[in-house]
């Protein structure tokens, strides 16, 4: 195999030898060569005449320090964390990270690429909309004292999240939900998309009845009442609703796939903890790296108008000004 010499190379592989067999002084040896006493030095002091690799010996991030290079480490390691959400966690700690910097930390330690468990399936977008249209879902929580339903809320735009707990999946307990939804979101919802579940919409083989006609839903009395459009899935399309199907995973990865409960209270506090922090602390690589609640505020400073309640009035404790509009005033 050959080997490839830099432009620069004054010697080869066979005067690198030669240099290394003789026993004259460095200087009378660069003399008769035509090199620099220090580059004959320099393979004379080697075993091997083939080039060392450039650059430094002990590579190392330049805006991770020895500590968040050993967490990125493990938690990619321990915790099978994806490079986002790996970047998401670091973030807080090293505001200057770059995902190529962290791809290149991983990169340097063997562990760029996770073994794949599955095989990746293609995923279409969602059309582009304003704030304020929320996907709505419910799941089932079961553990070993009991179960429960968990309702699940979030915005497409902002991925702000609210859940509930009910004792079943009920068109009472669907519309007792929607109602808290329009409290817990401080702006106004124009569409609520649903799947086509008992406890979101009228069964299509009573649809265009009396009843139906006459009375309807109750989940979509209230969407009319409150002037929102009302829109379900398509049969046999779940993928449709996927991001609130999404989330429904990622709670109970998070909750009851990891940890055991006593009861169901337990189970319920745990939830809205996780519920919480996601959307006060959660990094997220869809909004650019910023909290869901971060991306509500920044909606706020653009257009106040779509409000009825400012976004700090959601924050646990006092109310502090914005840091972008010092001069906003609080009720």
């Amino acid at each position: 195999m050959a080997i490839r010499l830099h432009g620069s190379a004054r010697t080869t592989p066979r005067i690198r030898a030669e240099l290394q067999l003789a026993t004259g002084s460095h200087r009378s040896l660069a003399k008769l060569y035509g090199l620099n006493p220090k580059t004959v030095a320099k393979w004379r002091a080697r075993t091997s005449v083939l080039d060392e690799p450039m650059g430094p010996r002990d590579r190392a991030s330049q805006h991770l320090s020895q500590e968040q290079e050993h967490l990125a480490i493990a938690l990619r390691k321990q915790g099978h964390l994806s490079l986002d959400d790996l970047m998401g966690q670091l973030l807080e700690t090293a505001p200057k990270l770059s995902r190529s910097a962290l791809h290149r930390c991983l990169q340097r330690h063997g562990i760029s690429r996770q073994p794949a468990t599955r095989v990746p399936r293609r995923h279409g977008k969602f059309e582009e909309t304003t704030l304020g249209f929320v996907h709505i879902d419910s799941a089932e929580m079961k553990i070993s004292s009991g179960r429960q339903h968990m309702f699940v809320a979030i915005d497409r735009v902002t991925k702000f999240t609210h859940v509930a707990f009910f004792d079943r999946a009920t068109k009472a307990n669907a519309a007792q939900f929607l109602r808290q939804v329009l409290v817990a979101f401080p702006y106004r919802i124009h569409t609520v998309l649903t799947d086509n579940g008992m406890a979101f919409t009228g069964q299509e083989r009573f649809r265009g009845g009396v009843t139906d006609t006459c009375i309807g839903h109750i989940f979509e009395r209230i969407c009319k009442f409150n002037g929102i459009e009302k829109r379900h899935t398509k049969p046999y399309h779940p993928w449709t609703n996927g991001m609130v199907g999404r989330m429904n995973r990622t709670i109970k990865e998070s909750t009851i796939n990891a940890y055991e409960y006593e009861g169901l209270e337990q189970l319920r506090k745990h939830v809205q903890a996780f519920v919480q922090s996601y959307n006060f602390g959660k990094h997220l690589k869809a909004l650019k790296w910023k909290t869901p609640f971060r991306a509500m505020c920044e909606a706020w400073e653009k257009d106040p108008s779509r409000f009825r309640l400012h976004p700090h009035h959601l924050t646990v404790g006092l109310n502090i000004k914005s840091l972008a509009s010092p001069s906003l005033a609080y009720a």
